[in-house]
């Protein structure tokens, strides 16, 4: 790629990712004795410095320097850095952004660095390696973590309503009535004189308690934490290939389908409108506050909702569909380091360490997040167990085989652009599923627009 088309393509890049405004400073990628690391997520970030402590004391001549920069700042930060030439030596990466750093070339082939050639996919949990694959088959991220969709709950409210914890683990829902999942909704749902949803006289408009917490608006393009479960146990894909599929499939019945149903329980009062969702009101929140007794969310939410003062809380496995089967969406992080990477020799060990059982291990025991190695993993689940928290819900995603990948595709940003305000209007009761035909036609006209 020439440098101007590089410049135009970063460009392009910059225009999709949030305005820098007042953002922190990271400072420029390390000299041969430092590091430098960047990454967003706070929380994290005592592990990976643990992580740290101990790289130092097996290279004693390498120091390795963390930046941590918030979601909102991050990608505008680093796609910046990129074009200044102050990139750090490693880096955070996400599967949604990482086609668009891939198809610029500013991304190093893990496969052709020393310390990091010997990584494979049979080191992390399965299917979590294969998404990082660039189109040329060079590997450009080292798996960090994963997470997958559970169903959490009060107990002290599911109980009151005369819903079993064991009935909660067995739940099934079909796109036309709804199974006994929407069964559930309507009698953990409660309006303003006391009548539930399954019973003679509720008001619809007038909700006291939801049965299910409303996330994240419309799910944007994928649904991650909403809708993706649903559609995955129906038998639904994304794209006509993951990764780098290059037709999208929002024009399927099965997806519409399922989308008309979920949506549809905002319509019939079971699951909090879309107004109720903003920046402070998450669904912890909501399940916290009384206002929703079960919310679908990702492993990476624990924290928050072990936290919640008032809830006994539970945790349940998505429900069948009808393929017989559950499915959530596995996600995950990776670790990348940039093409022009000042020390580009020490992020090659950084990373490779960062994808060691030693680093995974502290990584779990922590249990901040599931780590990408088995041996990390069990360390969490023992964590949680110690805190009284059972996660199975979770890992048997993983353990039964029912995970389905985050869509790797280019023009992810421009996708989600297309698709949120579509989205929206389905929940809001303004628009029907079937104005998803229209609205994939769009998305896949991308796709025949390359250079």
């Amino acid at each position: 790629m020439s440098a101007m088309a590089c410049a135009a393509s970063f460009a392009a890049l910059a225009l999709v990712v949030p305005a820098a405004g007042c953002a922190p400073q990271a400072g420029p990628g390390g000299d041969k004795k430092t590091v430098s690391y960047w990454m967003w997520d706070s929380a994290q970030q005592p592990s990976y410095e643990a992580c740290a402590r101990e790289f130092h004391k097996k290279n004693p001549g390498l120091r390795v320097k963390i930046t941590q920069i918030g979601w909102d700042y991050y990608w505008t930060k680093l796609t910046s850095s990129f074009i200044a030439g102050t990139q750090p030596d490693a880096f955070t990466n996400h599967v949604a952004k990482f086609p668009q750093y891939e198809r610029i070339g500013v991304l190093s082939p893990l496969d052709e660095l020393g310390p990091t050639r010997g990584i494979k996919a049979s080191d992390y949990a399965p299917g979590l390696a294969k998404p990082w694959m660039g189109r040329d088959g060079h590997r450009y991220g080292a798996p960090k973590d994963w997470d997958t969709v559970g169903v959490f709950y009060n107990k002290k409210i599911t109980r009151a309503a005369g819903v079993s914890d064991g009935e909660l683990r067995d739940l099934e829902w079909n796109p036309k009535d709804g199974g006994s999942f929407e069964k559930v909704l309507a009698r953990l749902t409660v309006d303003a004189n006391g009548k539930r949803g399954d019973e003679p006289g509720f008001d619809k408009d007038n909700v006291e308690r939801y049965g299910l917490a409303t996330g994240d608006a419309g799910g944007e393009n994928h649904g991650q934490t909403q809708w993706s479960a649903f559609t995955g146990s129906n038998g639904w894909s994304y794209t006509d290939k993951n990764p780098w599929g290059e037709r999208y499939n929002y024009d399927q019945k099965r997806f519409q389908e399922t989308i008309d149903w979920y949506f549809g329980l905002a319509e019939k009062g079971y699951m909090a409108p879309l107004e109720d969702y903003s920046d402070t009101n998450y669904p912890e929140v909501q399940l916290g506050s009384g206002k929703a007794a079960l919310a679908t969310e990702g492993s990476w939410k624990l924290g928050a909702f072990a936290g919640l003062k008032g809830v006994d809380l539970g945790i349940a496995p998505t429900p069948k569909g009808p393929t017989g089967k559950r499915a959530s969406m596995m996600g995950g992080l990776a670790d990348s380091i940039p093409k022009d990477a000042k020390n580009k020799k020490g992020a090659a060990k950084w990373v490779a360490f960062l994808a060691s059982d030693e680093c995974q291990n502290i990584v779990g025991k922590d249990a901040t997040v599931f780590p990408a190695t088995p041996e990390g993993t069990k360390k969490a689940v023992a964590t949680h167990r110690e805190n009284g928290l059972d996660v199975t819900p979770f890992t048997r995603h993983i353990e039964e085989g029912t995970t389905f990948s985050f869509p790797v595709t280019d023009y992810s940003a421009d996708v989600t652009a297309i698709m949120i305000p579509t989205m929206e209007e389905i929940y809001a009761g303004d628009s029907p599923a079937s104005s998803l035909t229209e609205t994939n036609k769009q998305v896949n006209f991308l796709f025949q627009q390359r250079d």
